[in-house]
């Protein structure tokens, strides 16, 4: 499995960035990161009304529940944009996406030699509950969900 440095955590702009090879085409990666299907293999069983811009449902993980999400941007193969209500600080879920405490994270997907460059920018920690645990969180949280998709990504590619 490719081996990739941790989350960047920036306090001065409330954001977290990671960014990571993988061996494996732009197109396999962009599915990964924006089928339901797919993004349920590596991520939170994730549930969408529908593709595109607009999109919302929710991502649910063990032991933590559903989490509210929207699509916000989407520029195949190359930018997704999701906005999520996971304030990990709060102690509970909201129903649904709010904009006003909602977070926004962005895949950039690139082709590099040997397969994809994946970026991942969240935003928004400044309007949560407690900016840097939540920070702190997500930044631990993006290296975790980012490795299991290499290695899901990067085994089947293998397998091909």
């Amino acid at each position: 499995m490719t081996d990739n440095p941790a989350s960047v955590i920036d306090e001065g702009t409330y954001t977290v960035r990671r960014t990571i090879r993988i061996a494996a085409p732009i197109e396999r990666v962009w599915r990964a990161v924006t089928e339901p299907e797919h993004i349920s293999q590596w991520f939170g069983r994730t549930v969408l009304d529908g593709s595109g811009p607009g999109a919302q449902g929710t991502m649910t993980f063990p032991d933590y529940g559903a989490v509210p999400i929207r699509v916000e941007a989407m520029d195949a193969p190359h930018t997704v944009t999701y906005r999520w209500g996971n304030d990990d600080a709060l102690g509970h879920l909201p129903d649904i996406v709010d904009d006003e405490t909602s977070t926004v994270f962005t895949f950039t997907l690139e082709t590099v030699a040997d397969g994809t460059r994946l970026t991942v920018v969240e935003t928004g920690f400044d309007r949560t509950s407690d900016p840097a645990a939540n920070l702190a969180s997500h930044g631990e949280g993006w290296v975790s969900e980012l490795d299991k998709l290499v290695a899901v990504l990067e085994r089947a590619e293998g397998a091909a």
